[in-house]
């Protein structure tokens, strides 16, 4: 898979397997690289762990040690993965929606009405209240196509209920007024595009 590259720059196009992918909507990276920092010093502790201790082979702190550089560094390479998956991307007449695991969720871009700014709770790991509130992305789905109305979503990532797509803003790049315009300029353009 091509690097994704920031909407905002011309470059946001890549290739997989002959197919155009263009990249609508980024995840957030530094909620990600922040959430690097508790496996990545698991890595330390366990290298730590492991080299610290020369008594003998196969001393606990050792294993232990081992234990802790593969979890850790599993982590840490699952979050970095995560960089390169976007939340939004246009391919082959579909947009793609990226909010569970496994494929993307893919709509007819005919179907996709608009998009705007919404309001939702914070939802991060950890809080107890939902008072915080965050800037959410919303996608409109046209009525025309009952079947994409609902899809069970990563409840963190988003929800999608009665032919709207809602994506928290928590886990997506800043959103503001100049990409909820640059989102629908680029959907009037593909749909106008695929209707001549």
């Amino acid at each position: 898979m091509g690097d994704f590259v920031h909407p905002a720059t011309k470059s946001n196009v890549f290739t997989t397997l002959g197919t155009m992918h263009e990249v609508w909507l980024r995840t957030n990276r530094r909620a990600i690289w922040f959430g690097t920092v508790a496996p990545a010093l698991l890595v330390a502790v366990g290298a730590w762990l492991l080299v610290g201790f020369k008594s003998g082979s196969g001393h606990w702190s050792q294993w232990l040690g081992a234990v802790l550089i593969v979890v850790g560094g599993g982590l840490v390479a699952a979050l970095v993965t995560q960089l390169r998956q976007p939340r939004i991307v246009y391919a082959d007449g579909q947009v793609l929606f990226y909010l569970s695991a496994g494929p993307p969720i893919a709509v007819p871009v005919e179907l996709v009405e608009a998009f705007f700014l919404g309001q939702g709770p914070l939802m991060l790991p950890g809080t107890q209240a939902f008072n915080d509130a965050t800037v959410n992305l919303v996608a409109r789905l046209s009525q025309r196509d009952a079947s994409y109305a609902k899809r069970e979503v990563k409840p963190a990532l988003g929800w999608w209920c009665d032919g709207y797509v809602t994506i928290r803003g928590t886990w997506c790049e800043r959103l503001d007024g100049e990409l909820i315009r640059r989102l629908n300029r680029r959907l009037r353009e593909v749909t106008e595009e695929r209707a001549s």
